[in-house]
């Protein structure tokens, strides 16, 4: 399992940590964990109108998690709430093998092909996008 998930591609993705570190400001914050295996994430973000101008995390988890939240990290400007339940629905999809590609916009998610056959580990994978989310919802509530 560990040479099938760990590939070169995915553990660069985590080494990068697109986007670690915290705001100053934040406009929205969550923090969301795995029960399953200990993954925790704290996600930072501020947007105008709507769209998320920039996200930084906090991320104490596996490679996996770590990697996709930099490619959220990279992806996340620009998009909105509903177009990050969209995403992230894609991806859950994809992760089934219901879909045959990432996202569109999304590319780099394609790595991730390699976690379809082990589903305890898809919630590592969907994590980040799921406390991005959570946070957009939360401030959308208070406003």
């Amino acid at each position: 399992m560990v040479e099938e998930i760990y590939q070169k591609p995915l553990l660069r993705l985590a080494g990068a940590a697109t986007g670690a570190g915290s705001l100053p400001n934040p406009d929205a914050e969550e923090t969301l964990d795995n029960p399953t295996c200990g993954d925790r994430i704290t996600v930072q973000l501020t947007f105008t109108d709507g769209k998320i101008t920039d996200l930084r995390h906090e991320t104490r988890a596996c490679m996996l998690c770590q990697a996709a939240a930099s490619v959220l990290g990279e992806e996340a400007a620009g998009h909105s709430l509903e177009e990050l339940c969209e995403t992230r629905d894609d991806l859950a999809a994809f992760l089934k093998n219901e879909k045959e590609k990432a996202p569109a916009g999304w590319e780099k998610l394609d790595l991730f092909s390699v976690v379809a056959e082990h589903k305890s580990r898809h919630l590592c994978v969907l994590l980040p996008f799921d406390a991005t989310i959570n946070a957009l919802e939360m401030k959308n509530k208070k406003s």
